[in-house]
């Protein structure tokens, strides 16, 4: 039951938001009594934390699904950000990095450290790739390049908070960091990626 109870609360906080969600609207949903998710979980806050930590393995688990398809690099990060869009497609229109950091900051923070080595070395992976591929240059400094796109990446959402506002920057900031690296070939294939977008 606690498990459901984890996956059922993950699934509402990322739709209708973090604040707004209430432990009676869990409990309505579940059809459950609201003293049933109180057997498992002390207090709301309790419950946010596990929700994170199930939603931060689930990122990851997509994001190794994705890359075992063997994409190249390039469109390899547009579907990631498309997988993303999926994951967090809310209807709050709030992004829930925004809403973390806002009305529990203590969670956020255990969150950033928990994704800051795992998201850097998906960034690293995608940027060795990239240039066996010859699509990124290959005098880049690498590790510069995955901080400069880790930093903008969560600058975005934590300090955005309109969902699709947050999404429309991170396109122009995947744009920017493929631009900034990419050779030639990599260019040609950044601009059929975003053609496929906007179809």
């Amino acid at each position: 039951m606690k498990e459901k109870i984890i996956a059922k609360a993950s699934e509402m906080f990322l739709k209708l938001g973090f604040k707004s969600i209430t432990m009676d609207d869990i409990a309505g949903e579940m059809c459950i009594s609201k003293k049933t998710i109180y057997k498992y979980f002390c207090n709301k806050e309790v419950l946010i934390q596990e929700s994170t930590e199930l939603v931060h393995k689930q990122v990851h688990e997509l994001i190794d699904t994705i890359v075992a398809k063997n994409y190249n690099a390039i469109h390899e990060n547009f579907e990631i950000r498309k997988t993303f869009g999926e994951l967090f497609n809310n209807s709050a229109d709030s992004s829930p990095i925004f809403q973390l950091k806002k009305h529990y900051p203590e969670i956020y923070q255990r969150v950033l450290e928990q994704e800051v080595n795992q998201c850097e070395y998906c960034f690293r992976q995608n940027i060795e790739k990239g240039i066996a591929e010859g699509l990124y240059r290959k005098n880049l400094d690498i590790e510069t390049y995955v901080k400069f796109y880790y930093i903008l990446i969560f600058h975005i959402n934590e300090n955005t908070s309109s969902e699709k506002e947050a999404k429309r920057i991170e396109l122009e900031a995947l744009e920017y960091h493929t631009r900034a690296m990419a050779t030639p070939a990599g260019i040609i294939e950044l601009e059929k990626n975003l053609l496929n977008i906007t179809k």
